[in-house]
């Protein structure tokens, strides 16, 4: 691909965001900073994990995204008793009476779409929740022992209510992992609230145009990765995750006080990619520091793992990473 198309695609990345964000905003109020990181988990080819209390939208925000997209959009809500076929699909015996045979026909799971939410994901057990690890990290699934490759694009965002805890099962730090952000999902202010009960108690629905192809998706996210990265930005986001981790050498006293575990490899390589996205959306070539600075609290908030002493004094992952990014600056 010559660097004339590249650059044009570029230019294409940013005109559809601003497109896309618009189209959001007709049935989305406010939520800048939501919409904001799931283009940038989107187009960085990344999952998201979408945390906030019932009634904020987050459903009608992930289905009218794949309207705009023109995506395949499924909804699986996770219960207790979900099952792993549920999600990925099963095999059964289908019979041809006027042929007189039988044979094993594979029904497709909802797995099979451009765009999953797993809503309230952490309903159940690890056994379920597991089945979306292949597609999370090889964009393919096994079954019955045959590989199916999943569509592309392909994306999973998956919800969590952090009110309730009874009958819920905490993700694994394995599977955390693999979610390229948290994104926290708060209540509107009061002017957006009022927008928000003035817009959905009428009868006016919003029309949403589509944007994008699947096909112009892909070329838009693989340009993603082509931008080039100084060493000095590089190395910064790396010493930030390994600032995290309270066993290494240089880990600052809060660290070793307040940390279990910290960020691994991939929270680096996602900072990277993540802040690749964040400076071609944005109309720019190159990435700062201040990029990495921007995506660095949903990228890193669900890969720090918080001991006893800091759950007790009530500090938070997003109060480290801003102590992080201060002492790496």
């Amino acid at each position: 691909m010559s660097e004339e198309k590249d650059l044009q695609l570029a230019d294409k990345l940013k005109e559809s965001r601003t497109k896309i964000v618009k189209e959001m905003h007709k049935v989305i109020v406010g939520q800048e900073n939501v919409i904001d990181e799931i283009l940038l988990t989107f187009f960085s080819k990344g999952h998201a994990l979408i945390v906030g209390v019932p009634g904020l939208a987050k459903t009608l925000l992930v289905s009218t995204l794949s309207e705009i997209l023109d995506l395949r959009f499924s909804r699986i809500q996770f219960t207790p008793d979900l099952m792993p076929s549920d999600i990925l699909g099963y095999e059964i015996l289908q019979e041809d009476i006027a042929l007189k045979t039988r044979k094993l026909e594979f029904m497709w799971g909802p797995i099979f779409s451009n765009i999953v939410l797993a809503d309230e994901i952490n309903r159940t057990p690890p056994k379920t929740q597991s089945a979306l690890l292949q597609s999370m990290q090889e964009q393919r699934v096994t079954v019955f022992g045959k590989t199916r490759d999943l569509p592309t694009p392909f994306m999973v965002l998956a919800t969590q209510n952090p009110i309730e805890q009874e009958g819920t099962y905490p993700l694994p730090e394995a599977q955390l992992d693999r979610f390229f952000m948290r994104i926290n999902v708060d209540y509107p202010d009061h002017n957006q609230e009022v927008e928000i009960v003035e817009g959905t108690t009428g009868l006016k629905f919003p029309k949403i145009k589509k944007i994008l192809t699947g096909e112009e998706i892909v070329e838009l996210q693989n340009i993603v990765r082509k931008v080039p990265v100084d060493k000095s930005v590089l190395e910064f986001a790396i010493k930030i995750a390994r600032l995290s981790r309270p066993g290494a050498a240089n880990s600052p006293e809060f660290a070793r006080k307040w940390i279990s575990w910290g960020a691994g490899p991939r929270a680096s390589q996602s900072l990277i990619l993540a802040a690749k996205a964040n400076c071609l959306l944005h109309g720019r070539f190159a990435v700062s520091q201040e990029d990495i600075i921007k995506v660095a609290p949903p990228v890193l908030r669900h890969r720090i793992v918080l001991n006893f002493q800091a759950q007790a004094e009530a500090i938070t992952p997003d109060e480290i990473i801003k102590k992080l990014l201060d002492r790496a600056i």
